[in-house]
């Protein structure tokens, strides 16, 4: 990991679809009560269709969306407002994008086992289908470790990947970094 930034925090819970990021950004939420921004919500009407047949995004069906979400991020940063964002992240020419937001950004990688994570997209409601699982970890780069960021294991109980997280930034519930 580099040194601190200075600034805000913007912390990106990152993932293949299924690996519960959005359940873990959401109790990291519930500790320190910062906006969180909910990736899928970003994504163009023409992306979620392309997911829901099954057809997986290109890099060009994501650029617009990563802009989006590393400018959700810029704004609060100009203000001095820490964030939480879910985004897949899968490359790291897509975290590159979601850096711009801010100096302060750190990725939470919610990395774990392909078949429990494919059992947790069967028994889910999402545009996402378990059929994109495989193009999801053919794209899938790690963080590199010139990265700032953590891998977490999704088989592990959310409050304690929570507690985790709050414990490698120094940050306790409340507080406003």
């Amino acid at each position: 990991m580099t040194a601190d930034p200075v600034g805000p925090l913007h912390l990106v819970f990152m993932g293949i679809s299924g690996s519960g990021k959005s359940t873990v950004a959401e109790a990291v939420r519930s500790r320190l009560g910062w906006e969180l921004a909910e990736g899928d919500d970003f994504h163009p009407e023409a992306n979620v269709a392309k997911m829901r047949e099954g057809i997986a995004l290109t890099d060009a069906d994501r650029w617009g969306w990563l802009e989006s979400l590393a400018a959700w991020t810029a704004e609060r940063d100009v203000r001095g407002e820490p964030t939480i964002i879910t985004c897949s992240a899968l490359r790291r020419t897509y975290r590159d994008v979601l850096r711009r937001g801010g100096e302060g950004t750190f990725f939470v990688h919610s990395t774990g086992d392909k078949h429990m994570i494919l059992e947790r997209m069967n028994a889910r409601d999402h545009f996402m289908p378990p059929s994109l699982l495989e193009s999801q970890l053919d794209t899938l780069e790690p963080l590199h470790p010139d990265e700032r960021g953590m891998d977490v294991d999704p088989a592990v109980p959310v409050d304690r990947i929570a507690a985790l997280v709050l414990a490698r930034l120094g940050l306790e519930p409340g507080d406003a970094h």
